[in-house]
């Protein structure tokens, strides 16, 4: 029986010291396959590629490999999530759309971005159309400019410019405490290199806080939780951090004061300078008024 294949995720393989089976390889690099025994399964019933093509649990890696996901139309529920997102850019290849807080970009549950996005993107001309997928992840509290691919690839052409930092992200906060007016931290994450540069806008003073900064980010390394665990390293968390903030100074039913403010890349395949800004969630201005 032949059912249409959608994509549902994409890894790209860094350099390996040797050689490794894709069957042993994949175990845990996918959210939605992670078993041994569901890779096994799912490689041969086609629906992992390498490189774009099927390949056999024989296949070996060895660095620079694509591997894609695919998940059949059979297995997906018929049900559809109705959530409205805003859409700030669209064309055949790519969207951008602005992320409210509160909900998952992807995952297991339901109500993530990734299941609204078919209800909300025009379905792409392009030969290789496939589910709308987003290429990079943002918290679930923290709201902002997030990157959709819409073809094959576009997804897989995005993800190198990510992997070869060749998109820029800007990130605004509010942060508690006083803070030097510009700063780099580097503060090692899980063992591994971690770059995040930061520059004070406006500072307020506040009864409960002392002081209040809203702060420009920019992250050079793409580590879980980066910002906020590098602003908390340095005593000044964000407002509103409820894992990484100082206990008595938590602000309660606010949310997150965490927005990825804008996006900078060259268009992989129009090759159109893309540079996105994305108001502040009127919250901030409660805060810093204009």
């Amino acid at each position: 029986m032949n059912h249409e294949l959608t994509l549902g995720e994409t890894h790209i393989v860094p350099k390996q010291e040797k050689q490794i089976r894709i069957q042993e390889y994949a175990v845990g690099i996918f959210n939605t396959c992670s078993t041994r025994s569901a890779i096994k399964k799912a490689i041969k019933k086609g629906f992992i590629k390498v490189d774009d093509e099927v390949v056999s649990t024989a296949k070996f890696i060895s660095g620079g490999e694509t591997i894609t996901l695919f998940q059949s139309e059979e297995k997906k529920g018929i049900k559809a999530l109705k959530l409205s997102l805003e859409v700030v850019f669209e064309d055949d290849f790519l969207a951008i759309i602005n992320k409210p807080a509160g909900i998952l970009v992807s995952g297991n549950e339901f109500k993530t971005i990734t299941n609204a996005l078919v209800q909300n993107l025009q379905k792409s001309t392009e030969t290789d159309a496939v589910k709308p997928q987003p290429t990079h992840r943002l918290d679930y509290p923290t709201t902002g400019l997030l990157l959709i691919g819409k073809t094959s690839s576009s997804i897989i052409a995005l993800n190198r410019l990510f992997e070869n930092k060749e998109i820029q992200k800007k990130y605004i906060a509010i942060t508690l405490g006083k803070m030097k007016s510009f700063g780099t931290i580097d503060f090692t994450i899980d063992e591994k290199e971690s770059l995040s540069h930061f520059k004070v806008l406006k500072t307020v003073t506040s009864e409960r806080f002392k002081f209040l900064n809203l702060v420009q980010l920019v992250p050079k390394t793409g580590r879980r939780h980066q910002l906020r665990k590098h602003l908390s390293a340095i005593n000044n968390p964000i407002l509103g951090d409820k894992e990484y903030g100082i206990e008595s100074l938590i602000l309660n039913g606010k949310g997150l004061y965490l927005h990825a403010s804008s996006l900078e890349f060259v268009h992989p395949f129009t090759k159109e300078k893309i540079n996105l800004i994305s108001e502040l969630p009127k919250k901030f201005g409660k805060i810093f008024s204009e």
